[in-house]
């Protein structure tokens, strides 16, 4: 069954660069990662502050719209390379 994972078009057509979450932290996308167990597809990024931690958030809910006050945001915009 591994040999013939894919990833989704989402995941594919993801900009690895700098990122800026609703919050105002920045972030760099270092790529997407698979959920070993469920086979979800994550997104691996890093905080570009204090000690850099790496995350991982599952890419539908990194692309998503939110609601901040009252008004639909991307819930991480990208910036550039």
């Amino acid at each position: 069954m591994k040999d013939k994972l894919m990833l989704s078009r989402e995941a594919t057509n993801l900009k690895l660069g700098k990122y800026r979450h609703y919050k105002g932290d920045e972030y760099e996308v270092i790529g997407i990662v698979m959920n070993s167990e469920s086979l979800e597809e994550m997104v691996l990024y890093m905080g570009l502050y204090g000690q850099r931690l790496m995350w991982v958030r599952p890419l539908k809910m990194f692309l998503e719209e939110i609601k901040v006050k009252g008004k639909k945001v991307k819930r991480f915009e990208f910036l550039g390379r």
